[in-house]
């Protein structure tokens, strides 16, 4: 049976059918925006500039590595970024301050490869006004960077960029659940930045760039192109798959495609390929399906599998504009 976001990107007549709950979504989303921006309902502030990078649309486009470059560039000029997710199906409620040794089941994939590639605090929780009044207690931090929270009104932010995927861009159109939207496309007029992945025609854009892949054993790194000798089999489970398969052949590798949802929970057999080639996975993957490979005793299978590190390739236009606007709010 095919996923309700298969339906997304096309029109049909399931999606026809959805409308009325769209349209209803949409105009509650609308008025409920409306309320916090109108004061009838009451943000709550902190004390440093809150920068939100969120999107529109469900599903991926490309948010963590940006978040993970703009914590980076934030650094060297001098800043001391602290990040806030929800930890989408993360185990632990509440507040949580993410350590690089913890397991994307407890925390969610996306945070402890934030904290992994960033060293940087970052706390997880559903309640984002919560979680930041954690992050400020316990670090040191002049900057916040919220992961997604384009919709979590409650925390009062003072920058907002809307990261668009290039390629898939709004689906059809529709809010959910006919739709891929969130919000209205017109909420995009009120955002600091729309920042596009995958085309450098705008003056904000990135591109994600990887070349090597690091063993999951033994942390051996080597190029993809010592992969080319055989085929490999490649895994993904985020919110365009595709992207990933296609940045791989580009490559030059052969590869048998193994696509899954965004933030799927892997079974071991779903990675235990009897073939004996290697398995080449996202970074995000590749947090998930350490742990659950290991504790499979599938010690040998794991030797085969090595993640491949993205980097977001950003224009400068976007580090230099975060910082005036981060600026603007000090």
């Amino acid at each position: 049976m095919k996923r309700l976001d298969h339906y997304w990107y096309s029109q049909n007549p399931l999606v026809w059918a959805l409308l009325p709950l769209s349209w209803l979504f949409c105009a509650v989303a609308t008025i409920r925006r409306y309320c916090y921006t109108n004061g009838w309902l009451q943000s709550e502030g902190v004390p440093v500039p809150v920068v939100v990078v969120g999107n529109l649309t469900v599903g991926g486009t490309g948010k963590t590595p940006l978040i993970i470059g703009l914590c980076h560039y934030l650094t060297q000029q001098g800043f001391k970024p602290g990040i806030v997710s929800r930890g989408y199906g993360a185990a632990i409620r509440g507040t949580h301050a993410v350590r690089s040794d913890d397991s994307a089941a407890a925390c969610g994939d996306e945070p402890v490869l934030i904290k992994q590639r960033t060293d940087r605090p970052v706390v997880i929780g559903r309640d984002r006004v919560a979680a930041v009044n954690r992050l400020l207690a316990e670090n040191d931090c002049d900057v916040v960077l919220s992961d997604d929270g384009m919709q979590h009104y409650r925390l009062h932010r003072n920058i907002e960029i809307a990261v668009i995927d290039t390629d898939r861009k709004f689906g059809n159109g529709y809010c959910l659940p006919a739709g891929p939207l969130r919000e209205a496309k017109a909420r995009l007029n009120a955002v600091d930045m729309i920042v596009h992945h995958g085309n450098s025609l705008y003056n904000y854009h990135f591109s994600l760039e990887f070349d090597d892949a690091v063993n999951l054993v033994t942390g051996e790194r080597k190029s993809l192109a010592s992969f080319h000798s055989s085929s490999v089999h490649a895994v993904a489970g985020i919110g365009h798959p595709q992207r990933f398969f296609n940045q791989l052949r580009k490559q030059g590798l052969e590869l048998s495609e193994h696509a899954f949802p965004d933030h799927h929970r892997f079974r071991a057999d779903e990675i235990r390929f009897e073939d004996g080639l290697p398995v080449l996975m996202t970074e995000k993957d590749a947090v998930k399906c350490v742990a659950l490979l290991a504790d499979n005793g599938s010690v040998g299978v794991l030797e085969r599998c090595w993640s491949v590190p993205v980097n977001a390739k950003m224009s400068e236009r976007i580090g230099l504009d975060l910082i005036t606007l981060i600026k603007h709010c000090q």
